[in-house]
């Protein structure tokens, strides 16, 4: 019955734990009375577990680009619902994205010719999962800076109107974002 709520590409058979979060996902549907409207038409892509270091582990649930408004109208209820039934580790909703090489030319056969989009660049999308790292809180800067010795820190700044929110959460963020992405960060509010 969980089979509904994960949708893994080209039909693969989801693992153990995605399986686990999908059941969840469902549970919620069908217990919850003001989350069940909106999570009947949504449905998850894959999820995994992070190690964060010292014993700690969040859960990242990758979902459908298409069904990242959707599902960013129940974020907040969602995310609680779900740290509460996974006792209490971090969850971060992030849309699944595509990243096309610096080689990538379109085929002819399709009519459109021209370069790949800004939106499918390595940059781009490691932005975009910043944003849905972070979300609801808006991040209102962002400053690069790099050491003598060639080593990069990306700076963060949040929105200090959710820093009691958040505050908390912020280590969570920087280690997923660089398992990821493999790139430093520190979360600071402006």
């Amino acid at each position: 019955m969980s089979v509904q709520k994960i949708k893994k590409a080209g039909g693969a058979e989801p693992d153990a734990f995605e399986a686990s979060v999908a059941q969840e996902l469902l549970n919620l549907e069908m217990t919850s009375g003001d989350l069940k409207a909106s999570l009947r038409d949504l449905y998850i892509v894959a999820a995994k577990e992070v190690e964060l270091g010292a014993g700690q582990k969040a859960i990242v649930v990758y979902i459908p680009f298409k069904l990242r408004g959707a599902f960013q109208k129940v974020h907040v209820r969602l995310v609680r619902e779900l740290e509460k039934k996974f006792s209490g580790k971090h969850v971060l909703l992030i849309a699944q994205r595509n990243i096309l090489g610096k080689s990538f030319s379109r085929s002819n056969k399709m009519g459109n010719k021209g370069p790949r989009p800004r939106s499918r660049t390595l940059t781009a999308v490691q932005d975009a999962i910043l944003e849905d790292i972070c979300y609801p809180t808006e991040i209102v800067g962002k400053r690069t800076r790099v050491k003598m010795d060639g080593k990069r820190i990306h700076k963060v700044y949040l929105d200090s109107k959710d820093q009691a929110n958040v505050e908390g959460r912020t280590d969570t963020y920087a280690s997923v974002y660089g398992k990821l992405t493999n790139k430093n960060v520190t979360f600071l509010f402006q």
